[in-house]
């Protein structure tokens, strides 16, 4: 389903005029731009507050050809109400209604031509630069320092790179630069996330303090050619709302601000949970397609070392030459291919950056005729404009296979998943594979989620989950609030009927025991109709709600002390005489018990739970 109604307007401009106004539909979000000399200020209030100060058009070229000061010859008014229908999500509808003000800018000596876009949403306030050919011919980006400033010194959560650790601090105590998005809060009641959308082919941008004022600014991860661009740049965003949770439930806007999807037939397009094949054998193959058919698992993946040693530019990605460090074999992954789909149970194969740029085009057409799902490419380049241009063609070009694909390591998502669905999920994450404390799965929903699907690589039986990342009861609620289309639930564990692996996959053994908690856990979705943020506080606790068909999943992650928890559920239907089932942890000290009971939810509107510190629990709400 899709709705769209646009309606264009031509606003006075005046020779004198020096400032424009543009709302968003309710007029919650409200921005002021004035030009002065060779710089545009956008000042952005929300509810007559004011939030911040935007300063744009700071980049520098290659070569001095902008001369004189702006000046505004035309401005646009475009005003949209859409609706659309995403292959897979958070929610099956998305809404996309926002005002865009199109500033048509022209240098006053030598009449040099470009524009600035600027988007009011409800949600935020977004804007980029639409370069003329002609007159930028040749040319290159060299700097782009656009200001993000704040009234006060404002707390902000950063982390210096896409998988690393978020810490606390202050604007005039940033550091580093900071990977985006990033969280600043303004006030009590008021967050905002920066950050770009729409990144296909420039250069990355990262955040670093302002070197005016209090506040942050941008910098790109290289030089950008507008040829290679096509003279348009990513869009930079500000999102406003009242908590963290907010923040990250509108997350649909990130994709409001990429391309509609360009793959006409999207059947193959299946999202699902994944178990990592860890002993690189046949035996192990089989036995993972089995438990997989078994559980409701939809797809197994062979990681690095199934066609040698990833990081050996020799290794032929077109050959199946098992890695002895990892693997004694043998494996033959053609019957294991076709064992599994025989039982409809997709194969995922793992290729790294090397294998990828040698050996792409001969790759893609293979796996196709070979009977692949789709790859994980490995270790890839990320950052520069070439690193950037070479990954999304690369996602494209595993479209025209119907090849799905997951990004892995430093790659964070501006939203190409609205234009290419195939791009199903991608790290730039820190997930289980860093053992990541509570707090930081915490800061990780509430910062990185913003941006969009992250493979969390999550692991169930492993001693770390126990030891170091707040127990089990806390991995089912992580399945159900880090989203990811492609979730992979069993990262080093493996069923009982593999042999055990050589190296590569964990420092320890861990098998799947099964009970009804796995059980349970095998079933938790990977897609969603509906999504809620009920409460939480910036690394200390989350309560959200997801919906899938008829049926709820609550997830609390609570990485503070032990707390009661009151959780909304008049918003649920049919709940007037429903039984729900809690997976709990029952003590402090039991971090590898879950336990599991009935509640009745008869003529409530608030259910009330106790959770213990450092763990988690789910609420499952059917709707029969």
């Amino acid at each position: 389903m899709k709705i769209k109604l646009i309606f264009l307007s031509l606003l006075p401009v005046f020779a004198l005029a020096e400032s424009y106004q543009v709302s968003s539909p309710t007029k919650k979000i409200n921005v002021d731009i004035s030009i002065s000399g060779n710089v545009i200020d956008i000042d952005l209030q929300e509810n007559g507050k004011h939030i911040l100060q935007t300063k744009t058009l700071q980049f520098s070229l290659d070569k001095h050809i902008v001369e004189g000061n702006w000046k505004v010859e035309n401005a646009e008014l475009r005003n949209v109400d859409e609706s659309w229908k995403p292959v897979y999500g958070e929610r099956s509808l998305v809404k996309d209604q926002y005002n865009e003000l199109i500033l048509s800018l022209e240098s006053d000596v030598n009449r040099m031509q470009m524009q600035l876009a600027i988007r009011a949403y409800d949600q935020g306030v977004a804007f980029r630069y639409l370069f003329d050919e002609l007159d930028f011919w040749n040319r290159k980006v060299t700097s782009e320092n656009t200001q993000f400033l704040f009234d006060d010194d404002c707390i902000t959560w950063v982390t210096d790179r896409a998988q690393g650790a978020y810490a606390a601090t202050t604007l005039s105590n940033l550091k580093t630069s900071a990977d985006r998005p990033q969280i600043v809060k303004v006030k009590e009641d008021v967050y905002v996330a920066i950050g770009e959308a729409g990144l296909v082919d420039y250069s990355r941008m990262k955040l670093q303090k302002s070197d005016h004022g209090l506040g942050i600014q941008s910098i790109l991860t290289g030089k950008v050619d507008l040829d290679l661009a096509n003279y348009i740049t990513p869009w930079r965003y500000i999102m406003v709302a009242e908590s963290p949770c907010k923040l990250v439930e509108n997350n649909d806007f990130i994709l409001n601000l990429n391309e509609p999807n360009q793959i006409k037939n999207t059947n193959w397009i299946k999202p699902g949970k994944v178990i990592r094949e860890v002993t690189l054998t046949t035996a192990g193959g089989l036995a993972c397609v089995d438990f997989a058919a078994k559980n409701g698992i939809e797809y197994i993946e062979f990681d690095a070392g199934w066609y040698g040693p990833e990081d050996d530019i020799t290794s032929d990605a077109s050959t199946i030459t098992v890695d002895p460090k990892r693997s004694k074999g043998p494996l033959d992954l053609h019957a294991v291919i076709e064992y599994a789909n025989q039982k409809e149970i997709g194969v995922i194969l793992y290729v790294n950056m090397k294998a990828l740029h040698n050996q792409l085009d001969q790759i893609l057409p293979l796996y196709k005729k070979w009977g692949v799902k789709g790859l994980k490419f490995g270790f890839v380049d990320v950052g520069d404009q070439y690193a950037t241009v070479w990954l999304h063609h690369a996602v494209r070009k595993a479209a025209k296979y119907e090849l799905l694909v997951d990004i892995h390591d430093e790659y964070r998502p501006t939203g190409y998943s609205r234009t290419y669905p195939n791009l199903l999920t991608q790290e730039g994450i820190r997930g289980d594979e860093e053992s990541p404390t509570l707090t930081q799965t915490v800061y990780t929903l509430f910062n990185r989620m913003i941006a969009g699907a992250g493979d969390y690589t999550n692991c169930y039986f492993a001693d770390r989950v126990i030891s170091k990342m707040g127990g089990r009861a806390a991995q089912l609620a992580k399945l159900i609030a880090i989203y990811s289309p492609w979730q992979f639930i069993y990262w080093y564990d493996r069923p009982i009927e593999s042999p055990s692996r050589v190296g590569g996959a964990g420092s320890a053994e861990s098998v799947i025991t099964n009970d009804a908690i796995t059980d349970f856990y095998c079933t938790i979705p990977t897609v969603w109709d509906d999504t809620k943020f009920l409460a939480g506080e910036m690394g200390v606790y989350a309560v959200l709600a997801r919906r899938s068909g008829t049926n709820w999943y609550i997830s609390v992650l609570n990485a503070g002390e032990k707390r009661k928890v009151d959780i909304p559920i008049a918003f649920i239907r049919k709940t007037k005489a429903a039984t729900a089932k809690l997976y709990f942890q029952p003590s402090a000290n039991e971090r590898e018990v879950v336990e599991v009971k009935n509640l009745n939810l008869k003529n409530s509107e608030t259910i009330s739970i106790e959770v213990e510190g450092n763990s988690g629990c789910v609420l499952f709400i059917p709707d029969k």
